[in-house]
């Protein structure tokens, strides 16, 4: 029976550092590259539907909130992450038991989601949006059991030396990912985009339809997860065994964990600090939609920045030593505080440039290419960073439970920032009535009476700037934690 006093022993790093070898893991490195890709392709969806929803006639922010809720497994994947460490089948792997049948079940789900997708979203009353976001709640429960599957064989299939390619190819294989499921998926099915650059005459249609989309992904989960369960063995590693405790144990294990000093200080870091962010992540490219920007525009300024983002985890894994990948997630954090700043400003002023001259119009969308890709950029360091940690703490002896942990106290703060940001937005804003200046339009019943009197609501303060100064304020107000970094770092090693 393992004792709270050996807790510590189990996720000590190791104390003489060794300089990482990828040639070693070339094939296992490639595997996670298209795992954590196919990983990303859900995720991208899940971004795709917001974009998609927002274009919806009638579509409000209270939607997007509820649509948020889609994410939520990530926060919670904690609950079931002993299930997956303690139950497998011996002879197919402790990783392959529940790779294999979740991934297939994805498959299904994409052709079951295929089918329906085209009245989802063209039927936009509520009971469609309730059928989106509960499919799409079931995918990512299936993604983030995925994601706490293929963590924990990254630390047992790397060696020890290259652990840290295990963070590189999460954060490169979900950002491809996720550029293959929403930017492409919203280029490939725009008309728009069809119409400007692949056709002489205006034409109804995209590239590809949605629902080809769907089913064209299900597919690739398929022959993805045949390929890995016919040639693809578990490597077992000697020198560091996964111990089989038991669904009691792992729980028991996984408590005392969570009683750690340092895992205290830094679940209270990691659960507030993404508040900072949470007003610009939830809603700028929905900000800048209603601004005037179209969504295909949006998606093709992220596809600009793509080949910098795979590469970037590569190149900054050669700069950044093991010690400091928190010190460097936190000092980004002023960083990405003074360019959500600027993007707020870029966001108000987006109608005011819409309609100028076309030489302030280039200005504009070349600032706007710049501060988006900034945006991106100190969002990828600050995730790169903290996975690397993550990694670097977590021990192949109990398995992706020990990594699922940390990602969850991150993920849980990001979920619950978001969708209290996309909620409370409607609340931060105040209307007024053209022809009524005493009607706030703050009901179904003062909107209709308005429209009666052949007024219009019209913003008199939006909540979207509302809560973003008070999140830049919140940041601003944290000050200096470097002092509490240190002492979390110290009693890591």
């Amino acid at each position: 029976m393992i004792e709270t006093t050996h807790i510590e022993s189990l996720i000590e790093k190791p104390s003489v550092p060794v300089k990482s070898n990828p040639k070693n893991d070339a094939f296992s490195i490639f595997l996670l590259l298209v795992l954590y890709t196919l990983q990303g392709v859900p995720l991208g969806f899940s971004y795709a539907m917001q974009i998609l929803i927002h274009s919806i006639p009638k579509s409000s922010y209270y939607k997007q909130a509820e649509f948020s809720l889609v994410v939520w497994p990530f926060s919670l994947k904690l609950l079931w992450a002993p299930l997956v460490d303690s139950m497998f089948s011996r002879k197919l792997g402790r990783r392959k038991s529940w790779l294999i049948p979740v991934q297939y079940s994805l498959g299904i789900l994409f052709f079951v989601m295929g089918f329906h997708i085209h009245e989802w979203l063209v039927n936009s009353n509520k009971s469609n949006i309730n059928a989106l976001t509960i499919m799409f709640l079931i995918s990512n429960f299936l993604v983030a059991t995925q994601d706490i599957i293929v963590d924990g064989w990254a630390i047992a299939m790397l060696e020890r030396q290259n652990i840290c390619y295990s963070a590189i190819c999460n954060n490169a294989g979900q950002a491809f990912g996720m550029i293959l499921g929403y930017n492409l998926l919203i280029l490939l099915t725009s008309e728009t985009f069809r119409n400007k650059w692949w056709r002489i005459s205006s034409l109804p249609g995209g590239i590809v339809t949605l629902q080809g989309y769907f089913y064209f992904w299900g597919l690739m989960f398929m022959i993805v997860t045949t390929l890995i369960a016919i040639f693809k063995s578990e490597k077992k590693n000697i020198a560091e065994p996964e111990v089989d405790l038991g669904i009691f144990k792992t729980y028991k294990l996984l408590f005392s964990i969570m009683k750690l000093p340092n895992i205290k200080m830094l679940a209270i870091i990691l659960f507030t600090v993404k508040i900072c962010f949470c007003s610009i992540d939830a809603t700028y490219k929905l900000k800048l939609i209603d601004g005037g920007i179209a969504k295909e525009d949006i998606a093709t300024i992220e596809s600009i920045f793509t080949p910098i983002r795979l590469c970037f985890p590569f190149i900054i894994n050669k700069f950044t030593s093991q010690d400091k990948f928190l010190i460097t997630f936190f000092n980004t954090i002023p960083y990405r505080l003074l360019i959500g700043m600027v993007l707020t400003i870029l966001i108000y002023l987006t109608p005011y440039f819409l309609i100028q001259t076309k030489a302030l119009l280039v200005i504009y969308k070349v600032l706007l290419l710049m501060i988006y890709s900034l945006q991106q950029l100190v969002e990828s360091i600050m995730l790169l960073m903290a996975v690397s940690f993550y990694a670097s703490i977590s021990d192949p002896k109990i398995g992706g439970t020990n990594m699922t942990l940390l990602t969850t106290i991150s993920n849980l703060g990001l979920s619950f920032s978001k969708t209290g940001a996309l909620w409370f937005i409607e609340y931060c804003t105040f209307k007024q009535c053209s022809t009524d200046h005493t009607n706030t339009c703050s009901s179904k019943i003062q909107e209709d009476k308005c429209k009666l009197s052949s007024g219009t609501c019209q913003v008199i303060i939006d909540g979207f700037y509302t809560e973003t100064i008070i999140c830049i304020i919140y940041g601003m107000a944290r000050g200096n934690e470097r002092n509490i970094i240190l002492n979390i770092i110290t009693l890591f090693e």
